[in-house]
Order: structure tokens, then C-alpha cells, then sequence
């Protein structure tokens, strides 16, 4: 054998040698594999799964488009949680009646109510001026500007502070102004309004008893019967669709649109404060954030439902309906002012809240009285 056929030979075992090294290589990377996978198996910690919160909300409304619109809400947080939280919508007298819900909530009877500030101004008539204060010329949408830009939400937090409630609230779905609402008779003139028994809440009130009239404040589903009954002569709700379920169309045919003793409103959704503070934080934001966007749906849904049942209150009610005269709202006007001087001059708490709103409408309003087109004029130029 020469010297070329010895390194044949050699050659070949090496590749041999090496074949089976790598062979064995890779059946012990495999193995080595395998037992990494077998060893992952054993280590990998069980999936945990978050129980269900489930939070019991009343709402202040037996049906109708506000029920309608506080399951909006709940649907946005639904869709927003997942299976994490639930909110069990009650509608109104479950549990406690309208009157006792705030209560119920901070005792933990119900661990949220979905109402109005108006609705509980009792304890505090503060509480009024988140919703259906002073008109500074602005509108729903603007006050909820100031509720959460311009200090509103901290002077609300103070004001629960003060009385020891232990509730955290949120706010939403700004209102178009209410009607003047319904009368046996067309009002021409603020004269005409003193001395009638009428309906309405809040510091409204105090507004029209300025005004000379007497004030019943009453739940929305005994405005009707106490209309017919004779117990009020007239009567205002909150919105041509509200009014139409309830049935006023029954009892009066005179229905004015356009006033100021509550020319802004919205919802306000209240929860225990320890349960939502004992809530993680991803479901704290999706309860507020869900407020936040029920703002523009409410405000494009009811008001698209408002103008069709106005137009039916019209067309198939035989209901008149009028613009409230410029002299009626000018004496509202004149009422309010006398009912915040004396509420100011009595609570510095409520001057302090009221001095924050002036400061934001005269800045807001003033931008946008001086950039806003007279959007009438354009209305009468296409319609008439």
C-alpha cells in the first residue's frame, strides 16, 4: 500500500468518525431539546383568570330614552372590559327610591346610581349649579368644558368632601336646553306666569318662585297624573321625546320650547368610592372613559330623537308649540341674579363654585361668540 492509499484510508475513517460524532451531536440536542421542552412543561405556572366584578347600578329612570341612554354607558364599558367587569343596570325604585339613591350608594346598598346633581340638590344647593345652574351664556356642552377643564371636577370632589360622602362621580351627555314646558294656555307674557303651580327641580325652583309662581317639585312619572289631576296648572320634564312618553300631549296642547331656568343639564353616573377605588386602575379608566364617550353619542341620538317627536307632538297631537318670548327669559334672568346673590352672600362654597363658572364662560364664550356664525340665519336661509 502506498503513501496516497494510506491517507485514503485515513481520510475516510475521519469522515466516518466525524459523521458519527455529529450524529450523536444531534441526537443529544434533540434529547436536549426535548428535555428543555419536558423541563418548560413542568415549569410554566398555571393561567391565571380575573373573577368578574359585577357593580349594581340604579338608574333614576323607569324607561324611556334616559334608560335608554344609561345602558349606553354600560354597554361602553362592557364592550371596553370584557369579562372583567359587569354592570348590572337596575331601573328606577329596585332597591331605594330616587331620593334615597346618593345615600344608598355611599352606605354600599347599591354600588352606583346613574341620575342628575338636581335630583339630591337638598343637601346642598351647590350640587344644582352641576347641571342646572345660572345660564353665562353658554350651554351643556360648555359647562361640561368647565367640569373637566376648567376646575369643575375638583370643586365637585371638594363638595363631597364637605359632606362626608364617600362617592366618586362622573359626568356626561350634555342636554339641550329644557322647555319652558306645558300650559293650559300660549304664554305671551311673563305676567301670566304668576301664581301657577308648577313642576320643576333644582335651583330652578328658587328661580320661578322669584318669578312669582309656586313650585312642586315631583318625580317625572307623576307630572302627568298631577297635570290632570289639577294639583299643577303646568309643567316642565326635560325634552319633547321624554314629555310624549309620560303623555302631556293628554293634558295640555301648549307647549313652549326655549327658557333658562335649566338651559343646561347632564347625567351624572355615581359609584361607592371604595369600590371603585378597590377596582385595578385599567377598570377606574374605563368607568371614566366610557363617560366620556357616551357625551357625543347622547348628544347626536337625542337630539335626532327630539326633533322627530316634536314634529310628531305637532303633526299628529294637534300640539301648538311656541318659542318661550324673549320678556319671559328676560325675567328669568332677572331671578337668577337675585337667587345667587343671596345663595352667594349665604355659602362660600357655592360663591366660590359660581365665581369659577363666570371666570370660564367670560373666556370660553367670549371665543365663541366672536367666532360662531349666526347659525339661524343660515337655518331660515335654506328653510325659512
Amino acid at each position: 500500500m502506498d503513501n496516497t492509499e494510506d491517507k485514503t484510508i485515513e481520510r475516510r475513517k475521519f469522515l466516518k468518525g466525524g459523521a458519527a460524532i455529529a450524529a450523536g451531536a444531534t441526537v443529544a440536542l434533540v434529547a436536549g431539546c426535548s428535555s428543555d421542552k419536558e423541563e418548560k412543561k413542568v415549569a410554566a405556572p398555571a393561567v391565571q383568570t380575573r373573577e368578574t366584578t359585577t357593580l349594581k347600578v340604579q338608574a333614576a329612570w323607569g324607561g324611556g330614552i334616559f334608560l335608554e341612554n344609561a345602558q349606553s354607558y354600560v354597554d361602553r364599558v362592557h364592550a371596553m372590559a370584557g369579562k372583567d367587569l359587569k354592570i348590572d343596570l337596575l331601573p328606577v325604585n329596585s332597591v331605594v327610591k330616587t331620593s334615597q339613591m346618593q345615600d344608598a350608594v355611599h352606605r354600599g346598598v347599591i354600588d352606583g346610581c346613574h341620575y342628575v346633581p338636581a335630583y339630591w340638590y337638598s343637601k346642598s344647593k351647590t350640587a344644582s349649579l352641576f347641571g342646572t345652574g345660572p345660564c353665562f351664556g353658554w350651554s351643556s356642552q360648555e359647562v361640561l368644558g368647565w367640569v373637566y377643564y376648567g376646575g369643575g371636577q375638583e370643586l365637585f370632589d371638594e363638595l363631597m368632601g364637605s359632606l362626608g360622602l364617600n362617592i366618586v362621580s362622573f359626568f356626561n351627555s350634555p342636554m339641550p336646553a329644557q322647555p319652558l314646558g306645558w300650559f293650559k294656555e300660549e304664554i305671551k307674557d311673563a305676567s301670566q306666569m304668576n301664581g301657577l303651580k308648577y313642576r320643576t327641580v333644582g335651583l330652578a325652583a328658587d328661580v320661578l318662585l322669584e318669578m312669582g309662581m309656586s313650585v312642586v317639585q315631583l318625580p317625572g312619572g307623576e307630572i302627568q297624573p298631577a297635570m290632570k289631576s289639577g294639583l299643577i296648572d303646568a309643567a316642565e320634564f326635560n325634552n319633547p321625546t321624554s314629555d310624549k312618553d309620560f303623555g302631556m300631549q293628554d293634558v295640555s296642547k301648549h307647549y313652549h320650547l326655549g327658557s333658562f331656568h335649566q338651559s343646561q343639564e347632564f347625567f351624572e353616573i355615581s359609584f361607592n368610592k371604595g369600590k371603585y377605588d378597590a377596582l385595578p386602575q385599567e377598570l377606574q379608566a374605563i368607568l371614566k372613559y366610557a363617560s366620556e364617550a357616551e357625551n357625543s353619542n347622547f348628544y347626536w341620538h337625542n337630539t335626532n330623537r327630539y326633533a322627530d317627536d316634536l314634529i310628531k307632538l305637532q303633526k299628529e297631537n294637534g300640539v301648538n308649540v311656541y318659542r318661550t318670548p324673549d320678556s319671559v327669559m328676560n325675567e328669568q334672568l332677572k331671578a337668577w341674579d337675585i337667587v345667587v346673590d343671596r345663595l352667594n352672600a349665604e355659602d362660600p362654597f357655592f360663591k366660590k363654585v359660581i365665581d369659577s363658572q363666570r371666570a370660564y364662560a367670560e373666556r370660553v364664550m367670549g371665543y365663541l361668540n366672536l367666532n360662531q356664525p349666526d347659525y339661524r340665519m343660515a337655518y331660515n336661509h335654506h328653510f325659512g
